[in-house]
């Protein structure tokens, strides 16, 4: 190439014309891939009729998906602190990665939502989907409702039976209080005001540069519509952060929104 292109600062802009011309279309710029982590709310699973609908409309978009099976499902009922749950999310990602996606998405529905959150303060994403965000335990209700059981959890891991199932309280605006048997050095990470699960902390720790499609359906529970705008307006900002009102109520809400998600993500995958 070098003596076809001759010498001289001539011959060198032809060179490099001619690199150019004939490289490969994917060198110049890589077809977007997207890939989502998709995680369910409070008790459920990814076997979930809500979540697996979400899935494989997602995956019939051509998107790729990994539903996970996280320590708040009603199988696992907090048997692994936040730290472990981040890890899950990670090995997720790069499984994805691993599949061929080279955008990456963290959503989830209730808790699930507000983890994405958390989690896209914790690695580098391309956006985060948060569908009906719940589960906060910074909130004032939480905080009254669960300080009981979360000073007995600080105790039995005093007392070193951090790691012995115990029979603790959890809350959910639908269900109220209702015991877990859960692993207290786990419960405490999820349940300290101060930790994961905090609402203010999670919004506001999103990392510059990261959107956010924020989804509150318009028949949510009336605690999380009343806090809406304030976590959406805490978002750092973005020109593809959107607060979403789709025609639902809580647990409809990731089917609601399936179209809105998948339109969301190819348009932050394709930026």
């Amino acid at each position: 190439m070098g003596r076809a292109c001759g010498k001289g600062r001539f011959g060198a802009l032809f060179c490099l014309f001619a690199v150019a011309l004939f490289m490969p279309l994917g060198a110049h710029a890589q077809e977007a891939r997207p890939g989502a982590v998709v995680m369910h709310g409070k008790g459920g699973s990814p076997k979930s009729r809500t979540i697996e609908a979400l899935a494989s409309g997602l995956g019939a978009q051509g998107i790729l998906v990994a539903a996970l099976d996280m320590p708040w499902s009603g199988a696992r009922s907090y048997d692994v602190d936040s730290a472990a749950a981040e890890q899950q999310v990670r090995e997720a990602l790069e499984r994805l990665r691993a599949d061929g996606a080279n955008r990456l998405f963290v959503m989830g529905h209730s808790q699930g939502g507000m983890f994405a959150l958390h989690m896209g303060g914790r690695v580098k994403l391309d956006g985060v989907v948060a569908i009906a965000p719940g589960g906060s335990a910074d909130n004032r209700i939480a905080l009254e409702k669960l300080a009981d059981s979360l000073q007995a959890a600080r105790r039995y891991v005093a007392e070193g039976k951090g790691q012995e199932r115990q029979r603790l309280m959890d809350y959910e605006g639908s269900r109220g209080l209702h015991p877990v048997i859960a692993v207290p050095a786990a419960y405490v990470s999820w349940f300290d005001p101060e930790g994961a699960m905090s609402q203010n902390r999670a919004v506001r720790n999103v990392r510059p540069g990261t959107p956010v499609l924020f989804i509150v359906p318009k028949g949510d529970y009336p605690g999380l519509r009343r806090v809406k705008d304030g976590l959406f307006s805490a978002l750092p900002t973005h020109p593809l952060n959107r607060l979403y009102e789709p025609e639902s109520d809580h647990m409809g809400a990731p089917v609601a929104a399936l179209d809105e998600i998948g339109r969301w993500i190819r348009q932050a995958a394709a930026r």
